[in-house]
């Protein structure tokens, strides 16, 4: 009995090989799309989000912290962001924040909370940004693009220690590329909807 079960683990290795592949290059493309989500949120389009100073890094109580935890944030119209911090001592930190940032934005302490007014955008300004997310989505790309060439070669050197066959190669290699092609179309339609935004007077 022993012997027949043996033949079975094997012929199961390759699979679960290259599930561990794609499962961890998957979790690299998600990380590559969630980093340019972030990125674009922070961007400074027009109007009021607080995605725009929620992940700025601010220094509290000796520890580098993103803003949302250290401050309630909220968007009481399409051209204000208020932020109000637990501890009111954080108001001149965070006034600092923003100005070090490069949202190019004059932020108003009340001695309450930090507004933030959003003005428009200029024609030039809008384009400048369009470009900024250009290169944003090209980064992202670039990660997809490490990520594969990292998973080519393990799935390359599985096949070469035995540990897949040429056909397994074959299939994983094509699942590779389906998911490679997904994540950048993925990747292609935020930045599109990105610039409409932006270019959305």
């Amino acid at each position: 009995m022993r012997g027949a079960a043996s033949p079975r683990r094997d012929n199961l290795t390759p699979i679960f090989m290259s599930q561990a592949i794609l499962q961890n290059v998957e979790q690299a493309f998600s990380g590559a799309v969630d980093h340019l989500k972030a990125e674009f949120a922070g961007l400074q389009i027009g109007r009021a989000s607080s995605g725009m100073v929620e992940g700025l890094n601010v220094d509290a109580y000796g520890s580098v912290q993103p803003m949302k935890a250290v401050a309630s944030i909220s968007v009481p119209d399409g051209k204000t962001v208020q932020i109000q911090p637990w501890d009111k001592s954080m108001l001149s930190v965070i006034e600092k924040a923003i100005r070090d940032s490069d949202l190019d934005l004059n932020p108003t302490n009340n001695g309450v909370a930090v507004i933030l007014s959003i003005p428009p955008l200029t024609e030039e300004r809008r384009r400048d940004l369009v470009k900024v997310v250009g290169r944003m989505a090209e980064e992202a790309k670039i990660s997809v693009r490490n990520a594969r060439h990292d998973a080519l070669s393990k799935i390359k050197n599985a096949e070469a220690d035995g540990e897949m066959t040429e056909d397994d190669k074959s299939r994983s290699e094509k699942q590779l590329q389906e998911k490679v092609d997904k994540v950048n179309k993925e990747i292609a339609d935020l930045a599109k909807g990105k610039e409409e935004a932006i270019m959305t007077v």
